[in-house]
Formats: structure tokens, sequence, C-alpha cells
């Protein structure tokens, strides 16, 4: 067998990612069809839910430890562009953005995030719009917390005093081209 190329302790904080950062509370080693399998235990606070994986398909899944200072850096600086709206139907678009959270790659979710904003004097979001928002934003922000050492509702108003501050230049922008 192959040495495992990524390997993660116990108190490890780890990104999974369909569900996001969970913490490996425990390896264990269990008989599962006659195969003696050795697996992390996962425990994700937020959902309440512990996920086993096999420790030689933690990389096959695309489980990570917590993004770098870089990859950081650059998911924040993505927040601070300017939004990207295409102008396809919502349906498609809704599909691209769950495919850019469930990737588990920082910088593809911070595009969601900053794609989906608004401030409050923009226009209403719908339902959906609000709910994919919403998802992107809470997973940006519990690795954001896990790194920092913060508490989640931290490192989300981190991340809206950005979103905030970035809406606040590119309204601006759009209201002096219009008054032109």
């Amino acid at each position: 067998m192959a040495a495992k190329a990524l390997s993660f302790d116990v108190g490890d904080y780890v990104v999974y990612p369909k569900h996001g950062v969970g913490r490996v509370v425990e390896l264990q080693r269990q008989e599962i069809a006659g195969a003696s399998l050795e697996l992390y235990v996962l425990r994700f606070e937020k959902e309440r839910m512990t996920l086993r994986v096999p420790t030689n398909k933690a990389e096959s899944v695309g489980m990570r430890k917590l993004s770098s200072d870089k990859t950081m850096r650059e998911a924040m600086d993505t927040l601070k562009g300017k939004p990207r709206v295409k102008r396809t139907m919502w349906s498609r678009r809704a599909q691209e953005y769950e495919a850019k959270i469930n990737s588990g790659d920082l910088v593809s979710i911070a595009e969601v995030v900053r794609d989906l904003f608004r401030a409050d004097d923009q226009p209403e979001q719908s339902y959906s719009e609000r709910q994919i928002f919403e998802a992107a934003a809470s997973r940006l922000a519990r690795e954001l917390a896990a790194m920092e050492q913060i508490d989640e509702p931290g490192a989300m108003k981190k991340l809206l005093e950005i979103l905030n501050k970035a809406a606040a230049i590119y309204n601006k922008a759009k209201a002096d081209a219009a008054a032109e």
C-alpha cells in the first residue's frame, strides 16, 4: 500500500468539500465486510453531524487541511472585487454556485459570496439566492473562524464589513456613471 499523502491528527480542523469545516475527533479501526479499515471520524458541530472517512479515501473525496494564509488572503481579495452576475437563467447560475460551494475551494466560495451579496440599499434577493448566499458565506466564515481562532459570528461580521465596503465603492461608481 502506498504511503498516505494526507494525514490528519485528532484535533485537526479539516475541510470536507460537501460539508465545510469539521474537526478530526478520533481515528478508528473497523472491520467492514471482512476488511480492516482505518477511519477518520469527523465532527461538524454546526450540523451536529459525525462523518467517518476511510483514511485511504480522504484525498480522493477532496478532504484537506485548512487553507493557507495566502489562499485566505486571495479569498478576501476576491470579496473586494466587482461582483460578476451572468445574465444566464437562474437555474443554471444556481447549479454553478452550488458546484463552486461543494468544490471546497475557498476562492470559488468567495466568488459566490461576492456575486450574491446584497447591501441594505440594493434590491431584495430571491429566497433561493439568499439560501445559496448564506450557505457560501457560512462555509467561508467557518474556515476563517477556524484559521483565526475566533467564533463564526465574528468571522461573518468581518466578511460583511469587507462586502459592505466593496458594495459602497461599486454602487457609488454605478451611480456616478448613471449621473453622467
